[in-house]
């Protein structure tokens, strides 16, 4: 599944994995896109699959007319040694009937390569709160048995708020409840095999709704700095020292023609 570009190249020791859900508003991605251009990640790999939709384009952090002719695919690998960390961007949504092969084989690299823990960046439907979900914090985490016991700590310091479960029968029976997270594309399931299969692993996420969701990126994305502290983020400061990549300007469309008017 994992086709590496660098010959080279070997996992960091001790390497963080962080990846989006393809989620509502396309949080998770963008937060990722952030993470990749303003630390200025090196793309080491990707990931050969028919479980995605497939798709081609040019290089979505270019720096200049060079790098800008290189081509990117739906599913890349990003690395930078000296903090230790993996980036998997996913850029193109699961095809249907093929979450369950796509995240087996997912997981399977995850064990392979032993990453000393992983981080989903996601999202859900705002509208889908439940009456406990609609006051405090728009930001929940989930974390797998395997890596509770070491940030259990971490995230009472934080403050965070835990994913609640819902009522199944809200009003009629308010005992019976599940875990439920609307919109978070294979968010739940992924967070469910990464249990079962005792990987250390986190989900951060936003309630949000679809529209400009660039404001929720620099959001979830300061949530997750908070723990991870990916660079130094002064507290007055919540954008700036985000590097948005070239991409973007085309975010929502090149414009109108001139000509119209």
């Amino acid at each position: 599944m994992f086709v590496s570009a660098v010959s080279d190249w070997c996992l960091p020791a001790d390497s963080t994995l962080l990846m989006p859900a393809v989620s509502v508003g396309n949080v998770g991605q963008l937060a990722i896109d952030l993470i990749i251009s303003t630390l200025n990640m090196t793309r080491v790999g990707y990931f050969y699959t028919d479980c995605l939709v497939p798709m081609v384009g040019n290089n979505p952090y270019a720096t200049s007319e060079d790098n800008a002719k290189e081509l990117s695919t739906n599913a890349e690998v990003y690395s930078l040694p000296s903090k230790h960390l993996t980036v998997l961007q996913i850029r193109s949504p699961l095809i249907k009937k093929k979450s369950r092969c796509f995240r087996q084989a997912l997981t399977s690299w995850i064990k392979k390569y032993g990453f000393s823990k992983v981080v989903l960046l996601s999202s859900s439907h705002a509208y889908r709160r439940d009456d406990q979900q609609l006051f405090g914090t728009p930001y929940r985490y989930l974390v797998t048995p395997a890596l509770q016991p070491s940030v259990t700590d971490v995230m009472k310091e934080l403050e965070w708020k835990e994913m609640e479960n819902i009522s199944l029968y809200p009003g009629i029976n308010d005992e019976e409840k599940k875990m439920s997270i609307p919109g978070g594309g294979f968010t739940k399931k992924m967070f469910e095999d990464c249990s079962s299969e005792d990987i250390k692993m986190a989900v951060v996420l936003k309630f949000c709704s679809e529209g400009d969701n660039i404001p929720d990126a620099f959001g979830l994305l300061n949530q997750l700095n908070k723990w991870l502290h990916l660079i130094e983020l002064p507290n007055d400061s919540v954008t700036s020292h985000w590097k948005m990549p070239s991409s973007w300007r085309l975010l929502f469309g090149s414009g109108l023609p001139p000509a119209l008017f």
